[in-house]
């Protein structure tokens, strides 16, 4: 059990990261343009994780293309039905509040990039999990590419939701909820390490993968080069090189 716990603890601390966005989103007005450079930033950091952390960590188990492809393809149509249900919540041009359509469509962005964090957030918190080893924590580099992705995920969710009318102790709530759910997840995932076969280890990876890059391609790279302009995408390639060099690195 203590070990269990243990493999939570590192589950919370690369989902802290979650809560540390939301307060800086909180404390510090970032320009809007800088903002969006944060956030290609951290989406070149997420495709790292992705090609590198889960895609690749799943290829090297071995398990079959089946089990990668079908995880893949299911955690990007998990990602898509409730991008579109997100869509039709805010499609009425308002908040349940009757903010104006603008807040509306913040708010929208808002909850995709929260749908996104949640279903890569949790996969990859299990996946954290399988790699705890007792006394020695946990694999670095993907630790590091969980903490660092979380937090322009988190301000960039924030600052929408803030603008849509979401009060910040509601903000805080959310986060605080995800990060709990993360640690839980980590522990689980340490605890099912000699449970489960590979097939099943592969199919989580990957499903971790296809909804981080259908929420990717659909909310953070849209919004971030709507806000950051053309230099959003050197941004996001030294994101990814950050990821890169602390995968190959180790």
């Amino acid at each position: 059990m203590t070990e269990v716990l243990a493999a939570a603890l590192w589950g919370f601390i690369g989902a802290s990261a979650l809560l540390i966005g939301a307060v800086v989103a909180f404390a510090i007005d970032i320009p809007i343009k800088v903002r969006g450079l944060i956030q290609g930033f951290g989406a070149g950091v997420l495709f790292g994780a992705v090609a590198y952390d889960l895609v690749e960590e799943a290829v090297n188990a071995q398990a079959g293309g089946f089990a990668v492809g079908l995880g893949f393809g299911l955690g990007a149509v998990v990602f898509f039905v409730g991008s579109v249900v997100i869509d039709q919540i805010g499609s009425s041009g308002a908040t349940p509040g009757g903010a104006p359509a603008a807040a509306g469509g913040r708010r929208t962005a808002g909850l995709a990039i929260l749908l996104g964090t949640v279903l890569d957030g949790i996969p990859e918190s299990i996946v954290l999990g399988l790699t705890f080893v007792p006394g020695a924590g946990v694999t670095v580099s993907i630790l590091l590419a969980v903490f660092l992705s979380n937090i322009p995920e988190a301000l960039s969710a924030t600052a929408d939701l803030a603008e849509s009318g979401t009060t910040r102790r509601r903000i805080l709530e959310i986060w605080t909820g995800v990060t709990l759910s993360s640690a839980a997840a980590a522990g689980v995932g340490f605890a099912m390490l000699d449970v489960v076969g590979p097939r099943l280890i592969v199919a989580t990876q990957a499903f971790a993968a296809g909804a981080l890059l259908a929420m990717l391609a659909e909310s953070m790279i849209p919004e971030a080069y709507e806000t950051g302009g053309r230099p959003v995408g050197l941004a996001t390639a030294l994101g990814f090189a950050l990821a890169a060099s602390l995968t190959l690195g180790t």
